[in-house]
């Protein structure tokens, strides 16, 4: 085996969790449960991903919503499959329009930084094309969950107050429903409390009972037209009736033996890529050894340069991903990294809210999945009557006139939310991921590279002490990370800042599947996560 299971180098409230017949890695346990609960029903592991997906929406709503967007990657009978549920922007929408208003850059709240809501169609399609169970009895637990409420975890409730104070400066009359869906009782709840929402039950049951169609053609459809209109939002009726989620090939680079898998752009799961192609030509004495961190710090910096110049929709992109990720094009980057820090060309990297989760039932079916709002909440909106929290993924378009990623009407942004997945010779090993806006990236070569490089096992990658590069030569590392390694790094030229909490350095899980079909799960630390299985 790559890893030893008895070994444990961080600080860390588990051990892997070991199964055989199936499991379900997320960071909110209640809504873990209800994907356990799905698999013993008979689901499969897409099945329980969806129901796992939904729950999250009510019992963290600090990281999702149902107006948000959604990415996966299946691994299913033998076969790897790619959903790409990001919506676009309004068509009504334009970066000429915004700097008519006197706008030089896209806000984070309010109707300006919508976009078309994919979440709902990720469910509908994933199920679709390969649940076993009816669409209706997957949402069962979330829709429980809604009506009878719940107890708000730690983690949670701290990012709930977080998003009261950020949304409480926010004075105009539409942000008004947010406070009364989340803060019925004039305040954020506290750990413990139970929270429950009606609204957000009533329209998981819509969305159950239509397969989504009453969230893109019908009723759902018409209350967001009305709120959009009322508020001189961008977002119409005629948005959501035109869209569809996109099935996607996943693209990949052979690390150390082993395929990794990402969402091709808009996605930025490519900037992981273009990351380990530059190292896959570096060896590394140790893990904890500042020449480790520099060269993976540098790799991350030079990858994130090009994927903020070059991803976009597709459709627009001036480069293509081939060329990214050619092993030539990897080499002329390395020859970049030096001994001191460099200052590559790369927007500023930005803190999100997001949830992943990863699946796995016994017959080797497996999900890497990940949803999002973007910024927490999202847009700090809610439609009234509803419980749909509206994303504000719109907010990382910009308005650089001839940038590739440019706002446009129609148009699918530079996107942050990437799941990630595992083969090696042709046979899956599985799912990980790492929420949290542009660390999301970070996180998974860090974890990746903790695994494939240094072989530690799935729960001790995750425990391990991150990084995360900021913009210029500015690294932000949590508490915990080593003092000696933090100094060595100064003396390299990094601007090394101590955090002194670990939010923002993301939250992930791990599902890593034994050729004898045995499941190795782990959970973040980070989180209130839970690794369910049996």
């Amino acid at each position: 085996m790559l890893f030893d299971l008895y070994q444990y180098n961080y600080p860390s409230r588990r051990n892997v969790v070991l199964a055989k017949k199936g499991m379900v890695a997320t960071s909110q346990p209640l809504a873990a449960q209800a994907g356990l609960e799905i698999l013993r029903k008979g689901g499969n592991a897409v099945d329980a991903a969806i129901a796992t997906a939904a729950c999250l929406t009510v019992v963290e709503p600090t990281g999702n919503g149902i107006g948000g967007d959604a990415f996966a990657i299946v691994w299913f009978e033998g076969k790897l499959y790619g959903l790409n549920a990001s919506g676009p922007a309004p068509k009504s929408i334009s970066a000429k329009k915004l700097r008519e208003m006197g706008l030089t850059k896209i806000p984070k709240y309010g109707f300006i930084p919508v976009t078309v809501p994919g979440l709902p169609a990720a469910w509908a399609a994933l199920s679709k094309r390969f649940g076993r169970l009816p669409f209706k009895e997957v949402l069962e637990p979330a829709i429980a969950y809604a009506e009878e409420g719940y107890p708000v975890s730690v983690n949670v409730a701290k990012l709930w107050k977080k998003a009261y104070d950020t949304f409480a400066r926010c004075r105009s009359e539409e942000f008004q429903y947010w406070f009364q869906t989340f803060c019925p009782d004039g305040r954020p709840p506290e750990a413990g409390e139970v929270w429950k929402s009606k609204d957000h039950a009533r329209t998981l049951i819509s969305i159950a009972e239509s397969n989504a169609e009453s969230f893109y053609r019908g009723e759902l459809a018409d209350r967001i037209d009305d709120f959009s209109k009322k508020y001189g939002g961008f977002i119409r009726k005629e948005d959501l009736a035109s869209y569809e989620p996109e099935w996607v090939e996943p693209i990949s680079v052979n690390y150390r033996g082993y395929d990794v898998w990402e969402i091709p752009p808009n996605g930025q799961g490519i900037a992981v890529l273009m990351a380990l192609n530059i190292l896959s030509e570096m060896e590394f004495d140790a893990k904890e050894a500042v020449d480790t961190y520099h060269k993976q710090i540098e790799a991350m910096k030079l990858a994130f340069a090009d994927a903020r110049k070059y991803v976009a929709d597709p459709r627009f992109m001036k480069v293509s991903v081939k060329d990214l990720l050619s092993r030539d094009y990897a080499k002329e980057r390395r020859k970049l990294i030096t001994e001191k820090a460099l200052t590559p060309e790369a927007g500023e990297v930005r803190e999100g809210g997001t949830v992943y989760l990863a699946a796995a039932d016994g017959e080797g079916n497996m999900v890497s999945y990940i949803q999002s709002n973007y910024l927490g909440f999202g847009s700090g909106l809610v439609v009234p009557g509803t419980g749909i929290a509206l994303n504000n993924r719109g907010n990382n378009f910009t308005l650089e006139e001839g940038h590739p990623n440019m706002l446009g009407p129609g148009k699918k942004p530079y996107h942050t939310i990437i799941p990630g997945f595992l083969t090696k010779e042709g046979k899956a090993v599985g799912p990980f991921g790492v929420m949290g806006g542009f660390m999301q990236p970070q996180g998974h070569l860090q974890i990746l590279t903790g695994m494939l490089d240094f072989h530690l096992n799935p729960q001790d990658a995750l425990d391990a002490p991150r990084w995360q590069w900021m913009k210029g030569k500015t690294v932000h590392v949590e508490p915990g990370f080593p003092v000696n390694i933090a100094q060595a790094l100064l003396r390299r030229g990094h601007d090394v800042v101590y955090e002194t909490e670990s939010t923002s350095f993301g939250r992930g899980q791990i599902i890593w599947r034994k050729d004898d079909g045995v499941l190795i799960g782990a959970t973040e630390p980070r989180a209130d996560g839970q690794v369910a299985a049996w």
